[in-house]
């Protein structure tokens, strides 16, 4: 996958270590935190969490024991740190751990917490006053009546992530004036028939 600037993005492939480092709610909440609003402090985290700073000060070491964030050095002070996400793409693909037993749980939690994540951005999205011209451009929509292959899907989902990432604009570049954060929440996957005919 590349960036709209043409320049190959980064990216870290999720292994068994690292996923049981990042499958644990809270770490997911300052994580997703992290990625979506940029460097935090502890504090600041843990005030958005309605946790202990201690707590989200160690979470916030053990991220970056496992390579999710570093320390945003140059800012902050010895006692009050800045973390960020590391400038990575995470790839995770699940089939490699449903039939290992030591990540099997760990992949569970981080499957839960993340579709948890998507579903409470869609209600926040969904409750917040946006004016006329915010919400119109919004959507929030399925389609129910494709019927696919495995690979049928598989094209259409990297079709779609190319419409997408030639929307991106490159980390340096200027928003548009007006330019708001916008998140694109992909999902797509094969549904067992129920019912008869």
């Amino acid at each position: 996958m590349t960036e709209a600037s043409g320049a190959p993005r980064p990216t870290r492939r999720i292994d068994a270590r690292s996923l049981r480092g990042l499958a644990h709610p809270l770490r997911m909440r300052i994580f997703e935190l992290l990625s979506l609003d940029g460097p935090a402090t502890a504090t600041l985290l843990a005030e958005r969490l309605g946790e202990n700073t201690g707590t989200v000060s160690w979470h916030l070491r053990h991220l970056a024991e496992h390579g999710f964030i570093e320390e945003e050095t140059g800012r902050g002070t010895k006692r009050e740190r800045w973390w960020r996400r590391v400038g990575v793409a995470n790839e995770l693909n699940i089939a490699e751990f449903r039939d290992d037993p030591e990540s099997r749980g760990a992949l569970s939690v981080y499957l839960h917490e993340l579709v948890q994540q998507y579903f409470s951005r869609v209600v926040t999205y969904v409750n917040e006053d946006w004016d006329a011209e915010w919400r119109a451009a919004g959507t929030v929509s399925d389609w129910r009546d494709l019927r696919l292959s495995p690979e049928q899907l598989a094209a259409l989902n990297a079709e779609l992530m190319a419409v997408i990432a030639r929307h991106t604009p490159a980390e340096d570049a200027e928003p548009v004036p007006g330019a708001l954060p916008v998140v694109v929440q992909l999902q797509s996957f094969p549904r067992r028939e129920r019912g008869g005919s």
